[in-house]
């Protein structure tokens, strides 16, 4: 069975003129192939690395009909997967750049400005993370989560020629709770303050959000310390 062809999405609405792409109108309610229900039949769970045309345009159409965040196109470097199981395709992952400036993960690190210019690009953001609505399945989130660490610093080296050292997430916390990216050893450093990384003014309120970090090296506080 064609898998891809079964997936016939309709068109999204028009963006916002920033890359974004807002979520379809009518995202389809249900896939036309079914799921088991727990994790050990529906191993193995693969990351394929979406970078064909047809991976990159699937990626799209999955962020874009059933992440709440819509798709927008990422800056710097980044690394997306299409995740797959023995019955097919259950989800989607990106990772790219951190944003300049995060009050918790700073402190927590130990940065300051020149420190953080420095070691900025060791580390990595988890952008988007989706499992398709249909897949319920006990412990899958947490178990993407950790395997996907231990494959993301050999993918980042093949196409970047350097390892990250530590991952961050923003958790909405009106939304979720954050128990997958616990529940996977995530870190929770603190709380964004509702402002967008470009908002220097505080003129655009935005949710509030949990910030949890994830170490990929043992040694990623002293690495991310250390004077340059």
């Amino acid at each position: 069975m064609d898998r891809d062809r079964l997936i016939t999405l309709p068109k999204p609405l028009h963006g916002n003129g920033n890359g974004r792409i807002t979520r379809y109108a009518k995202p389809i309610a249900e896939l036309p192939f079914a799921y088991p229900e727990s994790l050990d039949d529906l191993c193995p769970i693969k990351f394929a690395i979406a970078n064909t045309k047809a991976q990159k345009q699937r990626w799209r159409n999955l962020i874009a009909s059933y992440h709440y965040l819509g798709y927008t196109t990422f800056a710097g470097a980044e690394g997306r997967y299409l995740i797959e199981s023995s019955s097919g395709t259950i989800g989607a992952i990106g990772f790219a750049a951190s944003p300049w400036s995060c009050a918790p993960r700073d402190n927590y690190i130990g940065w300051d400005k020149a420190t953080r210019e420095a070691w900025l690009h060791l580390v990595v953001g988890n952008a988007r993370f989706l499992i398709l609505p249909q897949v319920r399945v006990v412990n899958l989130s947490s178990y993407i989560l950790s395997r996907v660490a231990r494959r993301l610093p050999g993918d980042w080296q093949l196409a970047y020629g350097y390892q990250p050292v530590l991952l961050e997430t923003f958790v909405e916390s009106a939304r979720f709770t954050g128990a997958s990216y616990k529940a996977a050893n995530w870190i929770r450093v603190g709380q964004t303050k509702g402002r967008g990384k470009l908002d220097r003014y505080n003129q655009y309120a935005l949710s509030v959000k949990e910030v949890y970090l994830y170490p990929l090296h043992r040694n990623y506080r002293s690495i991310l310390a250390s004077p340059e």
